[in-house]
């Protein structure tokens, strides 16, 4: 059968409680990552230069994910309020 309006919006919450979820999972695994990163730094594994090189390219990764995750949300958004 047809979704109805209600339904259609309720799905609609529901995929943006899932998108939060994921832009909060890929916030987690940068703030791990960046941990790691700094107890390299402080035992010395890498130099202060590679640490801010490793940062910078974790916040483009981190841009890069969340986006992808913006991009479903709307994709999916729009399908199922035209369906």
């Amino acid at each position: 059968p047809p979704l109805t309006e209600e339904r259609r919006k309720e799905f609609v919450r529901m995929v943006r409680t899932k998108a939060e979820d994921g832009r909060t999972g890929v916030r987690s695994a940068r703030r791990d990552s960046r941990k790691d990163l700094e107890g390299l730094r402080k035992d010395g594994d890498i130099s202060e230069d590679d640490l801010r090189r490793a940062e910078a390219e974790l916040d483009k990764l981190t841009k890069r994910f969340e986006a992808e995750i913006d991009v479903a949300l709307e994709t999916k958004t729009t399908e199922l309020l035209e369906g």
